[in-house]
């Protein structure tokens, strides 16, 4: 069986390095290294789509990084508690007529004894917003260290 650690139980350092791990691997927005943090038969509640096993998130997230372009994503964690790690989030994007969005949301994830996630639920809306209100400015890919999180952007 493969394994992503860390493994649960999460402790609080341990689940912070969890979700950056996550939000790294977002940011690739490379669906092929994305799906192997979940297991064969995760299963997902994403908006009003509800992807099951790895190759439908991987449909799922070659979809949404074709319409999601210049992706930009920051995680932060909520919670953590055994084998559960609640995240909240904000990406910025553009559509393909230029408008930007940010769109905010929270998951819940829960994760087998391997560190692999089982279920994924995530509530997310988006706001369109001007060119001048983007707050995400690097390059395209991993969030720099020194980059601000949510809290400090008061997001």
């Amino acid at each position: 069986m493969e394994t992503k650690p860390p493994l649960p139980p999460f402790t609080q350092e341990t689940a912070t390095q969890k979700v950056r791990m996550a939000e790294d691997a977002w940011n690739s927005r490379d669906p092929d290294r994305v799906v192997l943090v979940y297991t064969k038969d995760t299963s997902w509640r994403n908006r009003d789509e509800f992807p099951t096993g790895r190759d439908q998130v991987h449909a799922f997230l070659s979809r949404k990084w074709a319409k999601e372009q210049e992706y930009r994503l920051i995680k932060e964690l909520w919670a953590a508690d055994a084998n559960r790690i609640a995240v909240r989030f904000a990406y910025e994007w553009r559509d393909e007529q230029g408008q930007w969005f940010r769109s905010y949301g929270n998951e819940n994830w829960q994760f087998n004894e391997h560190g692999l996630m089982t279920h994924r639920f995530a509530s997310i809306n988006d706001l369109p917003i001007q060119l001048s209100e983007r707050k995400f400015h690097w390059p395209l890919g991993r969030r720099p260290d020194d980059h601000q999180e949510l809290s400090a952007l008061g997001l």
